[in-house]
């Protein structure tokens, strides 16, 4: 037990070690969209289920939910990715947003935003729409405003760490997003990036980039590996051939043909018969042939089922995934250029290969497919930012699993948290071990303990007179912009000065103490001025954010934080929520009741006690 427990408490120092860490995530961002339903009939016009849509969720996709999950794991994340001019661009900006991702993305007018719209009931999906081609290409003037942000936002990043090089993610999944020119620039511009973690559909158009960490799937090794010219290996005593059709979708399942080679030919053999006849075959061989489905090979490497593979059930005995995937890691990160390869085997877990060549395997527990959409970016998330933090291959290969498996207890896109890592490491969450209300001299001392721990902080102000969903949403978007959220108050004379005489409704303390409950804010302090300016000053946050649609150019403390280090957020307020709005439909309500009282019964006991007086 004690053990295992310093075991925790290592890992758990790994996860402190990457807080702030700078990481650019590059790629095909896209939406995911949930729709759950209910179902109860049949339509007339078919055999389908008449649906009746309940909720609705959007998330965001592809490279965008691997930005989400660098920032929810404590790393400092910054996206660039063309992205639509639409209502599926415009709501992933809002997901970045909400998640402190910084949204450096280019919009590209014309070319729609990728959408995966998912119909579920009971849990359970019923189909999915995906929008999004990668005919779509980016036109000249998109790549080269891809290009821009790419290199601004790569000395943005240099600039916020203190001139540490930072950590780079790309994320290509097939739809467009890094056309050649786009992916010739990051393999020149390698050396800006101290760490490369590359997740590709097709590794194969990355020769040359060198990464620190590839992390295909099995169904994309196995493309590789195919496309390479290596098929035959001995695993197990027993000749495997290795096929994989170039046709393969780009999302599909793992397309990998087990056994012996065509006709029962070892691949390696050229003097055997190369047209066996028909009858020569045991069971299936090779590619299905007409009439005969894909059938997917079983952790037992015996039975079979479903999609996705073709078996020799003799010659695949006792071979699973994990057994091929072992025996291939070394042509794997020679086909690569990569220090290290991780193959994804979805719930079966990950095998894990380094320079040392031994393999790493690390296991799952089986979840319904709706729980476990986003997981490989979970994944891919926290082993980069191990390996960036200089941990040793196992400690990043063990985070790397614990935060995809941790993600997959419910239907959605999955997102690791920093806190439920160390809830699952039997960690406790970090606490500052300071009050949350505040005054002046201790938010300093405050403020001084996070610069030195390297943690970034926000800085948002506001009288907050009648605390409303408005309010706290605004004030949770904050908080996911940085490490510290500090919230200064107006104080009840600087709130009169500013609404009128009948301002504020409710004292300062009361305030106050609404919002020091809140979970997103840590501190919260009250100032006298009318401008937050001294505050601002003192504290020099990393981030100044303000509610509302304006551009941050037209917020008045705008050049104070800008010439102090910091940058400006606006974010927009829930649509018909504001404390004069809340206000103002009390005061009616009240007029509306004194002009037409209710009539009520009296009360006997009232009346007698009015006699008694």
């Amino acid at each position: 037990m004690a053990g295992a427990a310093a075991e925790q408490r290592r890992l758990a120092t790994v996860v402190e070690s990457w807080l702030g860490r700078p990481v650019l995530i590059v790629g095909d961002a896209m939406l995911d969209e949930w729709r759950f339903a209910d179902s109860d009939r049949l339509c007339r016009e078919a055999p389908a289920p008449v649906l009746t849509l309940r909720r609705r969720i959007s998330a965001a996709g592809g490279a965008a939910n691997t930005a989400v999950n660098v920032a929810a794991l404590g790393g400092r994340a910054v996206l660039v990715a063309p992205v639509g001019a639409d209502v599926a661009g415009d709501e992933l900006h809002d997901c970045l947003d909400r998640a402190g991702v910084w949204d450096r993305t280019v919009n590209q007018p014309g070319r729609p935003t990728p959408v995966k719209r998912r119909m579920l009931a009971g849990n359970q999906i019923l189909l999915r729409e995906d929008s999004g081609d990668p005919d779509d290409a980016l036109d000249p003037e998109g790549v080269t405003r891809l290009l821009t942000a790419l290199s601004c936002a790569t000395e943005e990043l240099r600039a916020a760490a203190g001139g540490e090089a930072p950590t780079l993610v790309v994320c290509d999944y097939g739809l467009g997003a890094l056309p050649a020119q786009v992916r010739a620039w990051l393999v020149e511009q390698r050396e800006r990036y101290a760490t490369v973690a590359l997740d590709a559909h097709d590794l194969a158009d990355w020769r040359g980039l060198a990464p620190t960490v590839v992390t295909p799937s099995f169904a994309e090794a196995t493309r590789l590996l195919a496309r390479a010219g290596g098929t035959s290996r001995t695993t197990t005593g027993t000749e495997l051939h290795l096929e994989h059709p170039d046709g393969d979708p780009a999302d599909g399942p793992s397309e990998l043909t087990v056994g012996a080679a065509p006709g029962g030919v070892r691949a390696d053999d050229s003097t055997a018969d190369p047209t066996p006849e028909p009858s020569d075959r045991q069971g299936p061989v090779g590619e299905p042939v007409p009439g005969e489905g894909r059938v997917a090979l079983t952790g037992d490497g015996l039975s079979v089922t479903g999609t996705g593979v073709t078996v020799n059930t003799q010659a695949g005995e006792g071979v699973d995934r994990a057994v091929l995937a072992e025996s291939r890691l070394a042509e794997l990160r020679a086909h690569t250029g990569a220090d290290v390869v991780a193959v994804t085997l979805d719930t079966e877990g990950a095998v894990v290969g380094g320079a040392d060549g031994a393999p790493r395997r690390s296991h799952s527990t089986p979840v319904p497919a709706s729980h476990a959409v986003g997981a490989g970016d979970a994944y891919l998330a926290a082993m980069t930012l191990a390996l960036a933090a200089d941990a040793p291959l196992p400690t990043a290969a063990q985070l790397a699993q614990l935060a995809a498996t941790i993600t997959v207890s419910d239907t959605g896109t999955c997102v690791c948290r920093r806190e439920d890592l160390l809830t699952a490491l039997d960690q406790p969450t970090e606490t500052t071990g300071h009050a949350a209300l505040v005054d002046t001299d201790e938010l300093d001392a405050i403020v001084a303990e996070y610069r030195k721990a390297g943690r970034s902080v926000v800085f948002t102000n506001g009288c907050f007179d009648v605390l409303h969903r408005g309010h706290v949403r605004y004030l949770e978007q904050a908080r996911a912009l940085g490490d510290l959220l500090i919230v200064a108050v107006n104080s009840d004379g600087s709130v009169r000065r500013l609404k009128g005489a009948d301002r504020p409704v409710n004292p300062v303390e009361d305030r106050a103490a609404l919002l020091a409950a809140l979970a997103c804010v840590d501190h919260v302090v009250v100032f006298e001025e009318d401008s937050p300016a001294t505050l601002i000053e003192a504290v020099r946050p990393d981030v100044y954010v303000k509610g509302g649609d304006y551009p941050p150019e037209l917020v008045p403390e705008a050049p104070l934080v800008r010439r102090l280090g910091g940058q400006v957020r606006t974010l927009g307020y829930v649509p018909d929520r504001s404390t004069s709005a809340i206000i103002e439909r009390i005061r009616s309500h009240s007029q509306d009741a004194s002009a037409h009282p209710v009539d009520r019964e009296p009360d006997p006991s009232l009346s007698t006690r009015t006699q008694a007086s």
